[in-house]
């Protein structure tokens, strides 16, 4: 049975490649419910290439927070911050010069001047309260992804907390924000089974580079590693049945580390094979190991 939900999926995957993917959309949100960085003290979110810069710090710090604040508005509302490190942001400012010539009705010339300040993670900040996310759903779990959830875990130990989803080698545990984060109980577990199918390639189970060698990001085993996760939750989804809701999101964050390797769709096929191995390893049969 498992055979055919796994060839079903990649002939899945392979149809929604091939149709063209929305962009992947990260399934989950930080705990005050802000999807983007936001200044916390005017509630705008940043714009341009500030976004991408906060969001890239907020990921390397794994702070929970998408809230970030200037050192003078810390002070205005109370708080205060000590021995942190503070974040870039940029922004262009027009600054008038008279014009050498000038014509009729317009003697000012104006030059864009790329300026920037400083600003500090919400989490970073003590002496001011952190918002949470208003109606926040109460998590119902799927009881056949649940399953295989539990079975999995008597070896491996899932810590919950934080902004980031991800498995560590190093300590053997997978991290995932807390289950209420998530835009249903859906992606919650198809995030979970990616992050599984990484921990089976630790050198005590199926022993795959892409874990047990150091990479860098982006590189090509990394981003084939990256294919492999996916497939396997892919593949775990539709086994407990929830792949009619995450089946578009994968093929799109696959479709994102293809971009990476030259558009191969035949990379796909190669990383099923692996993602099939992995997947029955967590479902617990013995002709995987």
């Amino acid at each position: 049975m498992s055979n055919q939900v796994y060839g079903y999926t990649t002939d899945k995957i392979m149809e929604e490649l091939e149709r063209g993917c929305v962009p992947w959309h990260k399934p989950w949100k930080s705990p005050d419910g802000v999807r983007v960085p936001m200044n916390y003290a005017i509630k705008k979110p940043y714009r341009g290439v500030n976004t991408f810069l906060l969001a890239v710090s907020r990921f390397k710090a794994g702070y929970d927070s998408n809230y970030w604040l200037t050192f003078k508005q810390i002070q205005a509302l109370g708080g205060s911050v000590k021995g942190q490190h503070s974040e870039m942001v940029v922004f262009w400012k027009l600054l008038e010069k008279p014009m050498e010539n000038p014509t009729a009705g317009d003697e000012t010339d104006y030059i864009p001047m790329l300026r920037y300040y400083r600003v500090f993670n919400l989490d970073q900040v003590m002496g001011i309260k952190k918002p949470v996310a208003e109606n926040r759903p109460t998590f119902q779990p799927i009881k056949e992804a649940e399953e295989v959830a539990t079975k999995y875990q008597e070896q491996i130990d899932v810590i919950h907390g934080g902004s980031r989803a991800y498995y560590q080698p190093s300590n053997d545990w997978v991290r995932m924000p807390e289950k209420e984060t998530f835009d249903g109980p859906e992606e919650y577990y198809s995030t979970l089974f990616h992050e599984f199918t990484h921990s089976t390639g630790h050198k005590t189970r199926l022993n795959r580079p892409g874990i047990t060698e150091a990479h860098y990001f982006g590189d090509e085993i990394y981003s084939k590693e990256e294919l492999i996760a996916e497939m396997g939750a892919a593949m775990l989804s539709g086994v407990v049945g929830i792949e009619n809701k995450t089946i578009k999101n994968s093929a799109s964050y696959i479709q994102s580390w293809l971009g990476k390797l030259k558009e191969d769709k035949k990379l796909v096929v190669h990383a099923a094979a692996a993602a099939q191995r992995a997947a029955d390893f967590i479902l617990g049969k013995p002709y995987a190991v």
